[in-house]
């Protein structure tokens, strides 16, 4: 029964979830709007809450139990904390009960984002070019037929798009295009179809009851 039931549930809400792109009727229609508008909006508060209570046990497990790394923890369990105060006390811009300003500047979560995500984000992404560049170098070796055919597109389309190539060739640059334009859009779309096709299967597979490994495994 305890799996039966989330089995039954998972079952009629992919069948509800299904239905709006099927049936263009105007109470369909509604229903939908009113399912992705009101209920998703309440269950994904729910969701976030054990989301945020499960992150918080593991990590005090982690501590608890002084697994490898486990110093990190005490630094996302500080910054929760502290983004969370900020948060709830401090508002989004400041509109909070509690006016928190550092320097004479307000202290609330745009500014901790403004000052702190985004600058986190920008070093990630910085770091991914160089990650990327030891990829393309792992991939570029001309080892296969495949790989001498991406290394010569790559080699033309970086050619293509400087302008050391147009003094080559006047027709380089638009070949370059004409790669990224055809032959890449059309690997792409392919690539496209195949997840799309494997997320129907997967759907199936968990409405149907088929897949139940989301519940925990066994039967």
């Amino acid at each position: 029964m305890k799996k039966r039931i989330p089995l039954i549930l998972v079952f009629i809400c992919g069948i509800l979830g299904i239905i709006p792109f099927l049936v263009p009727h105007p109470t369909v229609q509604n229903f939908d709007n009113f399912v992705r508008n009101d209920i998703l909006r309440v269950l994904a508060g729910f969701a976030l809450i054990l989301a945020l209570g499960s992150l918080l046990r593991v990590h005090v497990d982690k501590i608890r139990r002084k697994r490898t790394n486990w110093e990190y923890s005490w630094v996302l369990l500080i910054t929760f904390l502290v983004s969370s105060f900020i948060g709830l006390f401090g508002g989004v811009a400041g509109d909070g009960p509690i006016v928190m300003r550092i320097g004479g500047f307000p202290f609330d979560i745009q500014t901790l984002y403004e000052s702190v995500i985004i600058p986190l984000a920008s070093a990630m992404f910085a770091l991914l070019a160089f990650y990327m560049a030891s990829a393309s170098y792992r991939a570029f070796r001309a080892r296969s037929t495949e790989a001498t055919l991406l290394l010569g597109a790559a080699f033309v389309v970086m050619l293509g798009v400087l302008p050391m190539g147009y003094k080559i060739s006047r027709y380089l640059p638009d070949f370059a295009q004409w790669i990224l334009n055809v032959p890449n859009v059309a690997g792409q779309r392919g690539i496209l179809f195949g997840i799309a096709l494997g997320a129907v299967a997967t759907s199936l597979k968990i409405i149907l009851g088929i897949e139940r490994a989301w519940l925990g495994g066994g039967d």
